[in-house]
């Protein structure tokens, strides 16, 4: 076996250096990184409503809130009436009868 030809560098010994030209990545300048950096901040500050909508929806009072409503609902039951209209009408004329009026004299 060859010395560098098959084997990956290690520390104290040069890397291998046969690569094809094109399989070797030149210099990065840091306007390449610099231009990398600008675009990766884009692309979190167009989703960052996606973003912390999702973090707040997981995260936070409001969130535990909406936790403990939801198992409240979930115990929570529709409960069918027993009374049909014919009570409800008595009961409401029963209370329109209840309701305090004034006499004629106090609205002069």
């Amino acid at each position: 076996m060859k010395n560098g030809a098959l084997i990956a560098g290690s520390i104290g010994r040069p890397g291998r250096l046969d690569y094809p030209r094109f399989a070797r990545i030149a210099p990065v300048s840091w306007l390449y990184i610099a231009l990398l950096a600008l675009a990766v901040a884009v692309v979190v500050g167009a989703e960052w409503p996606r973003l912390g909508a999702g973090l707040e929806s997981r995260l936070g009072v409001d969130a535990r809130r909406r936790r403990e409503r939801a198992k409240r609902k979930a115990s929570l039951r529709v409960v069918e009436p027993t009374s049909d209209a014919d009570d409800f009408a008595a009961s409401v004329e029963r209370d329109l009868a209840n309701l305090p009026t004034t006499e004629d004299e106090y609205r002069r």
